[in-house]
């Protein structure tokens, strides 16, 4: 597989951001991008996009932050509102780099991330590509398998390379030999900061309101979905065992400007796992070629 990188020369900056701060890296040129990282335990912007970067940042200028609760973002994330807490604080980013409207793409988590912000302000979003969102139809069938890997990473007795080890090799790819051990290291290193143990970024819902923030985190119980004008392409690896692929046609079912791929022999990590395809597909969509 090609050992595609980050370009090492990505400008950082540490941005204030509706009362909390966000890290963000890019490079390139042209129209802004925002890549939106997914949710797991030790997920972070860059880490998330690796073999991404590089390629989109030849016609885009690519900007990629750490979601609120990760990387070198502030940590704690609304749990009442989870996806409100991450597109307030994109957007909060969006207004330091002085970017009306961009691009958003989103990677499962940071593709909820991206619906929501586009949901609440749609002036601010040009075009959108989601691959494997969260968020759609959780309240109308049990979570599977790898979400509840994914959910059960903080609880019982705590994080363990173990426990991500098999997250990721038997929820979140669909070739677990394609993953290095390196990767699995890196994100349990960052998986166990004390600040995200103290405040998991992703955890089940509980308490007196927990029905209330599983209603308000699924998107299709939002009419505001048949209305949405951005134009959408959704990407949904066909192994998917995180996010059930059957949320690609509800989405192409349900938005009046929204485009279907589904990728055979992935898994949830369509930009990773099949990234010449992601990359190429991606690029076009952005820039309105067929």
């Amino acid at each position: 597989m090609t050992p595609y990188t980050a370009p090492p020369s990505m400008r950082e900056s540490l941005l204030d951001a509706a009362g909390r701060k966000i890290f963000v890296a890019e490079t390139g040129e042209g129209p802004a991008v925002l890549l939106l990282h997914g949710g797991g335990p030790g997920a972070s912007g860059v880490s998330n996009y690796t073999r991404n970067i590089a390629e989109l940042s030849k016609e885009y200028r690519v900007v990629v932050p750490d979601l609120p609760g990760y990387g070198r973002s502030t940590k704690g994330v609304d749990r009442s509102d989870p996806f409100g807490c991450l597109a307030d604080g994109i957007r909060g980013a969006m207004d330091q780099l002085g970017l009306e409207k961009a691009h958003l793409v989103g990677n499962s988590y940071g593709g909820a991330c991206a619906l929501r912000l586009a949901l609440d302000t749609p002036e601010r979003v040009d075009r959108m590509v989601l691959m494997g969102p969260g968020g759609i139809g959780t309240t109308r069938a049990l979570p599977t398998s790898g979400l509840n890997s994914l959910l059960d990473y903080y609880s019982g007795d705590g994080p363990s390379r173990l426990k991500l080890e098999k997250f990721i090799r038997t929820h979140l790819v669909f070739n677990a030999a394609e993953v290095p051990d390196a990767v699995i290291d890196e994100r349990y290193r960052a998986s166990i900061d004390p600040e995200v143990i103290a405040a998991p970024p992703l955890r089940r819902p509980s308490g007196r309101d927990a029905l209330r923030t599983l209603w308000r985190t699924d998107f299709t119980r939002d009419s505001r979905l048949s209305r949405l004008p951005v134009p959408t392409l959704v990407l949904w690896g066909a192994a998917d065992k995180v996010n059930r692929p059957s949320g690609g046609p509800v989405l192409a079912a349900r938005m009046p400007n929204c485009d279907l791929y589904q990728v055979a022999n992935t898994g949830h990590w369509v930009q990773w796992e099949r990234a010449e395809l992601f990359n190429r597909v991606c690029a076009d969509f952005l820039a309105g070629r067929r």
